[in-house]
């Protein structure tokens, strides 16, 4: 599965939504949608970043003559967002899209590696509200919007601390648990509709918050976000229509 080749415009019409675009993983699956024909929503709370991707995002359109797709902007900072602003931003999407075809949550922060006596409550919520409850509150209110496409995909963002808990890694780990059951409640309430659910695990890739973990770990030995594309544009094409409810390896034998 991590070798898929999907067809050159597979995304051709679709509109993606995703989260954490401006830098690492989320941005290379932007440009990977991008060169598949997508309309691509950038979410991310740094302006300037955006607008660089978008920038990119815009040139990938025009060279790959996929001159009538769009590219928009969110600026929005997943630990302040409320319902409201995700109800609202779900409304804009549809009276400008008219329906959203992927959801790509990536944003998520990790917290301290710590002893699990030592988390403090504060960074405990922090953690908790960025990586679960920005992610229930964003798909509650675009649940509307993924209806009404013909095939829907959204695509949760684990970890192997997700489905194994590790030593010291508490609350990102608590996180990750809570995610992967997200999905999992989703992919069997909508198991007879044209939404599927379903989680990737990047595996060791390199990005920052990789190297916040492991400070002293070689980035050259690391894949970096555009080699592990094959999966996430996969799970956002019709190929993988019949997929649901499953976690799935960017790379298989080298899940961290």
């Amino acid at each position: 599965m991590t070798e898929y080749k999907v067809r050159s415009s597979a995304l051709l019409g679709k509109t993606i939504l995703v989260t954490g675009a401006g830098d690492g993983i989320g941005k290379a699956a932007c440009k990977a949608y991008a060169q598949l024909g997508a309309n691509v929503i950038l979410l991310g709370r740094t302006v300037a970043n955006l607008e660089k991707v978008y920038d990119e995002i815009v040139q990938i359109h025009q060279t790959s003559n996929f001159n009538e797709a769009q590219c928009a902007i969110i600026p929005l900072d997943l630990k302040g967002a409320t319902e409201k602003h995700y109800q609202d931003m779900a409304m804009t999407i549809g009276d400008q899209f008219g329906c959203l075809d992927g959801l790509l949550h990536n944003a998520s922060v990790l917290g301290h590696l710590q002893p699990f006596e030592h988390i403090k409550e504060d960074e405990f919520s922090e953690v908790m509200h960025v990586n679960v409850t920005s992610h229930f509150l964003m798909t509650k209110a675009l649940l509307p919007v993924l209806k009404k496409a013909p095939m829907a995909s959204t695509i949760f963002t684990t970890s192997t601390v997700g489905s194994q808990g590790r030593a010291y890694w508490g609350t990102y780990s608590v996180s990750k648990f809570a995610v992967e059951g997200m999905m999992q409640v989703l992919a069997d309430e909508y198991a007879d509709s044209t939404m599927r659910f379903n989680c990737i695990n990047p595996g060791r890739t390199r990005t920052k918050m990789r190297a916040s973990a492991y400070p002293a770990e070689n980035p050259e030995t690391l894949k970096t976000a555009d080699e592990i594309m094959s999966v996430y544009e996969y799970l956002m094409s019709d190929e993988s229509c019949k997929e649901n409810g499953k976690t799935f390896l960017a790379q298989p034998s080298l899940a961290k």
